[in-house]
């Protein structure tokens, strides 16, 4: 199954980009550069889905 979520990327003053996915609670994550941060957030909400599942949670509806 996929799911789409929005991100929030925050450019952070010392560098890099700390990424948040707000139908997501506390799934964040951080990147070098925009790239690097998006594939993070991927990352970040495949394995924060697949621990929901393996809990028999229910998965945040997409935004």
């Amino acid at each position: 199954m996929q799911y789409t979520y929005k991100i929030m990327l925050h450019k952070e003053p010392e560098g890099g980009y700390t990424v948040t996915v707000p139908a997501l609670p506390g799934c964040i994550t951080h990147g070098e550069d925009i790239d690097e941060a998006i594939f993070m957030a991927k990352d970040a909400i495949d394995i924060y889905i697949e621990e929901l599942l393996s809990r028999g949670e229910d998965i945040p509806l997409c935004e």
